[in-house]
């Protein structure tokens, strides 16, 4: 297996926002404000309840006044981001939310997963670079969908899409390497042991090549193991 690549920016991003922005901003002191809610509007409350609750996410709460408002939370796994639907919660119109991106590391098992709960979910596709021709389905600001995970197993580039019963469109994007500044280099955390499984292979797969190189058994490859998984998923120059 060929060393990861990181992209050279994310394929959700405009043109003109870079990962140098990323990096140039993220020394500079904040508040903490994190997003913890998405507001998803739904015509069937408990429809709505059924279909997430066969994705698996946590059921956070269920709040039923038994006149006229209703608020559920899901949690999807791993994630620090919640969803909340019900009555009188938003205006919006049904299944006008689009473009939800779920984060995963690997998406052939995330979408079988899906498919083994009985969830419609798209092929694995990836963006024709440059080419934007309208929203066949929201997707990447109308970029052109190509079936297929992305030619070169590119972090951010491969892609899966579902609808919740209402329309609410889904997108499953692969990342196995987080560009620089996305993430706090003074922290490693695995969401999952199959998360941890894959970067651990993916360090295999660059350390067979590093002793390659040096002609020899390496006697402290726990130690370029570490180095190695703290800096791909930091974003950080990789270990040769």
């Amino acid at each position: 297996m060929a060393q990861p690549k990181l992209a050279t920016e994310s394929s959700a991003a405009p043109a003109g926002v870079r990962s140098k922005d990323a990096t140039k901003y993220a020394s500079v002191a904040r508040a903490a404000t994190k997003l913890e809610v998405i507001v998803v509007p739904v015509s069937d409350v408990n429809r709505a309840k059924e279909f997430y609750s066969r994705l698996g996410w946590r059921l956070d709460a269920d709040f039923d006044s038994g006149k006229d408002f209703r608020v559920i939370q899901f949690t999807p796994p791993g994630s620090a981001c919640s969803i909340i639907f019900g009555r009188s919660v938003t205006a919006a119109t049904p299944g006008s939310t689009q473009g939800l991106y779920l984060i995963v590391s690997d998406i052939e098992a995330a979408r079988n997963d899906l498919l083994d709960h009985g969830i419609n979910v798209s092929k694995v596709f990836h963006g024709a670079s440059g080419i934007y021709a309208g929203t066949d389905e929201p997707y990447l600001f109308g970029r052109r969908r190509v079936s297929g995970p992305d030619p070169d197993h590119g972090s951010y580039r491969s892609f899966a899409s579902f609808k919740d019963p209402d329309g609410n469109g889904w997108l499953f994007q692969e990342v196995t390497a987080r560009l620089p500044g996305r993430i706090d280099p003074a922290t490693t955390t695995f969401e999952s042991a199959k998360t941890l499984a894959c970067a651990l292979r993916r360090a295999a797969a660059a350390h067979g090549h590093y002793e390659k190189r040096i002609g020899m058994a390496d006697p402290d490859w726990s130690n370029w193991y570490a180095e190695y998984m703290v800096r791909e998923q930091a974003g950080q120059e990789l270990p040769q």
